[in-house]
């Protein structure tokens, strides 16, 4: 059951040449996506999205601790095909942050592992989408 009202969120996806696509909001933002190419792929971009998700929800409330010194999130998975078809499994979201030293970066690091938990279990959008199988709907105009 929906506690919220739809909020719609959408992308363009324009073709630039053969295998290379630019992806943009309403926003005016853009990242240009390919494959067998140096830039990021479609799946690399779905890694990237999860990363970034739980990032900021991560970095938004542990930061007003103490601003971190370093702070990086790897995601990695297994791409696989079975009979379910071409997916990722095993999807492993890793943090990497230190904070200083001192009262701000002690509260900062003890609340960590809260908040990473925290966005995995309610926050992040794009985890919780791949977790809970949201389906897809595919339509040509």
């Amino acid at each position: 059951m929906s506690t919220d009202a739809p909020d719609l969120r959408s992308v363009t996806l324009t073709r630039d040449s053969m295998g290379r696509y630019t992806a943009r909001n309403l926003r005016g933002g853009s990242i240009t996506v390919s494959s067998g190419t140096d830039e990021l792929s479609p799946v690399e971009l779905l890694l990237a999205g999860i990363a970034a998700c739980t990032a900021v929800d991560v970095d938004t409330v542990t930061s007003r601790r103490a601003e971190p010194d370093d702070f990086e999130v790897e995601v990695t998975a297994d791409k696989v095909k079975d009979e379910h078809g071409n997916h990722l499994q095993d999807i492993t979201v890793t943090f990497r942050v230190r904070f200083p030293e001192g009262d701000g970066g002690d509260a900062a690091r003890e609340m960590l592992p809260k908040m990473v938990q925290r966005s995995h279990d309610e926050w992040c959008t794009v985890s919780r989408s791949v977790e809970l199988g949201t389906k897809v709907t595919a339509t040509v105009e």
